[in-house]
């Protein structure tokens, strides 16, 4: 009876192991277009946590840094709320131009710059597991840096990552120059041997 109640058990560990994503089918890094990491560019799209600079020509008092906030919305003086994410830095910066430029100001010229990024997280089997600030360029292998490096236990041929513009978690071949995005979740596992 009690091989049993073993083999039984091992059969809940091995089917809880695979409800944390082991059953998901492997994929590389450069079929998700995440072979090279590549500095951000103008097709961006803004999100909560990322802090924009806005310069209103010959306004200094219009010209300031803004954060995203959770709503995704940044508030403008004479533009008023403006919704920032899922846009592009452009968009908002040709955005807040027509608003300014609806009554307020003629001609205005609006340039806008992203002057950080949303954070990115790093979880499991890592030595600092937790929220992490994301640099342009940034790579598998940057992040784990940043976390401490990987624990004994640590599975390094695949790796769990969420990201942050929508569905599940994708497990992907773990390679050090893997491209990390702004918002991503990336999860390490623990190795059964």
């Amino acid at each position: 009876m009690t091989r049993l109640a073993m083999m039984l058990s091992a059969v809940a560990l091995l089917s809880g192991c695979a409800g944390r994503g082991g059953d998901l089918p492997l994929q590389s890094a450069s079929a998700l277009g995440r072979e090279r990491a590549t500095p951000v560019d103008a097709t961006y799209q803004l999100g909560v946590g990322d802090q924009i600079a806005l310069a209103v020509y010959g306004e200094p008092d219009l010209t300031r840094t803004y954060a995203i906030n959770p709503n995704g919305t940044i508030e403008v003086p004479l533009a008023g709320t403006i919704k920032a994410q899922g846009m592009t830095i452009d968009a908002v910066s040709t955005l807040i131009r027509n608003r300014l430029a609806d009554g307020f100001l003629r001609n205005p010229s609006v340039t806008g710059s992203i002057v950080s990024y949303r954070p990115f997280y790093i979880l499991g089997e890592v030595n600092k597991p937790g929220q992490y600030p994301y640099q342009t360029g940034m790579t598998l292998e940057g992040a784990v840096a940043l976390a401490g490096g990987y624990t004994y236990r640590a599975q390094k041929k695949y790796v769990f990552i969420r990201p942050e513009t929508g569905g599940g978690e994708t497990k992907v071949e773990a390679t050090p120059e893997m491209a990390v995005r702004p918002g991503d979740t990336i999860r390490f596992t623990e190795r059964l041997f």
